[in-house]
């Protein structure tokens, strides 16, 4: 049998209006209610990121979605569209620019709980490493 991730948690201050920003972003279908407290949004057909709702401190997680590259222009065109920054590195200032230097096309930005979204055409964590 082959392993597949099913769901991530993800806390946040407001599950509906995270759960809302995500799926708008990135297409795809979510809900205000799913099994048990969740905001569940339906990523593709095997994964969820569930959305809990969470009082105090958290740490910020780092979540990265791999598309192909006319994915990757219809959202990172829906980012721009909705003003929120993104950046060329995982870490650092608001740049407004995409990185290239891994063979594809990369962005972040932040939700509003801090967390970071990473979107990508082509994954470096497969890629040797010289």
């Amino acid at each position: 049998m082959a392993i597949e991730l099913d769901h991530l948690l993800v806390p946040s201050r407001d599950r509906f209006a995270a759960a809302r920003q995500l799926a708008g972003l990135l297409g795809v279908p979510w809900s205000e209610t799913g099994v048990g407290p969740f905001c569940p949004v339906y990523v593709n057909d095997g994964l969820t990121l569930d959305f809990d709702q969470a009082e105090g401190e958290f740490p910020v997680l780092h979540y990265c979605f791999r598309v192909t590259q006319d994915e990757f222009d219809t959202i990172l065109a829906r980012i721009r569209a909705t003003g929120i920054a993104y950046r060329s590195m995982p870490h650092g200032a608001t740049d407004m620019q995409v990185n290239t230097q891994h063979g594809g096309s990369i962005v972040y930005w932040n939700e509003p709980d801090g967390h970071v979204w990473e979107l990508l055409t082509t994954s470096y964590a497969r890629q040797p490493q010289p």
